[in-house]
């Protein structure tokens, strides 16, 4: 699996302090690094439109399609997945889920369904069946690619659902590295998450 930022609002805070100094009408206060306490400020008093004003695009490749159907799930978000119908999924990769990758048989088992699959796609494709009719045969493991573009509020209402314990693995682990990496760019908006 890799996350990748592809783009970010540039001076992310800087931007939500001046959109949120409009609606205290508090420009005199701003001043150098004034938005650090400005952002925390309107976090910890529940003030969140205002992160709306900055973005972040994400490039996440190597996920199962179980997993991007879990991140398309958030509307307020914009998606661009790799397709299925314009992609041909001959030898496809996959993820293995841990808990299947750690016992012997059920790996084994998981394998050759896989190449079962892979092959019946090939077969459906030598036939001269078209991509996006073959692809009925590929399972949710098949890897993906998807960029994900959303503003901070969202990002943050993500995170606090996907990052949760009880949050499926693998989105788990995609949401703490799009965490690690926000938090670079916008510690006071994410540095409590």
């Amino acid at each position: 699996m890799d996350v990748f930022l592809l783009y970010i609002t540039r001076n992310p805070e800087k931007i939500i302090e001046l959109a949120g100094r409009t609606a205290y009408q508090s420009f005199e206060r701003i001043k150098e690094g004034s938005e650090a306490d400005f952002v925390r400020m309107l976090i910890r008093n529940g003030h969140e439109s205002v992160l709306e004003h900055a973005h972040a695009s994400f490039v996440i490749r190597g996920i199962s399609r179980t997993c991007s159907h879990q991140l398309v799930r958030h509307r307020l978000c914009s998606f661009v997945q790799k397709s299925q119908r314009f992609v041909n999924e001959s030898n496809f990769k996959y993820v293995i889920p841990p808990s299947i990758s750690k016992n012997k048989e059920a790996k084994e088992l998981f394998e050759n369904t896989m190449k079962t699959l892979d092959e019946a796609y090939i077969q459906l494709k030598s036939l001269g069946i078209r991509n996006e009719d073959a692809r009925f045969v590929l399972p949710e493991a098949t890897c993906t690619e998807i960029v994900v573009t959303g503003n901070f509020r969202e990002l943050r209402h993500i995170i606090k659902l996907r990052k949760h314990k009880s949050a499926q693995w693998e989105i788990r682990e995609v949401i703490e590295r799009m965490l690690a990496i926000l938090k670079l760019f916008a510690p006071n908006v994410f540095g409590d998450l």
